[in-house]
């Protein structure tokens, strides 16, 4: 398998299918780059090279016990794109991933980035604080690490069949889907997912999103579950200084994967602008 050796020693294994402009996507919690089947196979039959990586922790990449937050999340992807000598490229992040993306921007510089998007995304924030009201209370993401803990297979597929892609709203749970989401999730380890709900829920993404120059499309549902619509997606692109704000109705978190057509197009849109 594809593997780069960071500095720390942890293995980050990835995907690099065809030629032309590079599109790196980065997964959410707590999945792999597989997560990514609907756009890689999209964009590669459009001309793009498709990458995709599993984060520290999850998929294939190694089970380590430390690393889990959003400076290392963004340090492996610097990696990822040094390694393979990436340049113009286009990178898209969904939900942590989103917030990968952002930090991986703010962090490491723009010099290989061509334009980025991010869908469903954490940024700027998800916590509740005095400055992010519209947030969710810390106590939502502790029972997170309380029922992760518990029964982790259990957990998965609660959050898989009901407010991921919004069957519990639709009433029609696609069963393939749901399997697919907790093969992901129980391939990586728990320590990493565990830690991760902190990463994704706790870091403080505004100052990053105004360091960001490139294009951006932000994309979000009004009716996403996961990710506070009122505390995410609107923010993040005021905060942007080149950003653009796509908004969705009844789309679930999930939407790269329950609804790709619309999603794919309107990426290759923003892509080909």
């Amino acid at each position: 398998m594809p593997m780069i050796k960071v500095k720390d020693g942890t293995e980050i294994f990835y995907k690099d299918w065809g030629s032309g402009q590079p599109i790196v996507f980065s997964h959410g919690w707590p999945l792999s780059a597989d997560d990514w089947d609907a756009q890689m196979l999209f964009f590669l039959n459009h001309g793009y090279r498709v990458i995709a990586h599993d984060r520290r922790g999850h998929g294939r990449s190694s089970q380590v016990a430390e690393g889990h937050d959003m400076d290392h999340y963004a340090d492996d992807l610097a990696a990822v794109t040094a390694h393979l000598d990436l340049k113009n490229a286009i990178h898209v992040g969904h939900s942590t991933g989103g917030g990968e993306v952002v930090h991986y921007l703010a962090r490491h510089g723009e010099s290989r980035v061509a334009k980025a998007a991010i869908i469903s995304a954490v940024p700027p924030l998800m916590v509740k604080t005095d400055a992010n009201p519209n947030g969710l209370p810390k106590k939502v993401f502790d029972d997170f690490q309380i029922a992760l803990a518990a029964n982790r297979s259990q957990f998965y597929r609660d959050v898989a069949s009901g407010p991921f892609y919004n069957y519990n709203k639709t009433g029609k749970p696609a069963e393939a889907t749901i399997a697919n989401w907790w093969r992901q999730g129980m391939m990586g380890g728990a320590k990493a997912h565990y830690d991760g709900i902190v990463a994704f829920s706790q870091t403080d993404f505004t100052e990053d999103l105004k360091k960001i120059t490139v294009p951006v499309l932000v994309m979000h549902s009004e009716d996403d579950q996961i990710v506070p619509y009122v505390a995410s997606g609107p923010l993040s692109a005021k905060l942007l200084k080149n950003g653009t704000f796509k908004s969705y109705k009844g789309f679930p978190h999930g939407m790269p994967t329950t609804e790709a057509e619309t999603i794919n197009a309107d990426l290759l849109a923003f892509i080909k602008g």
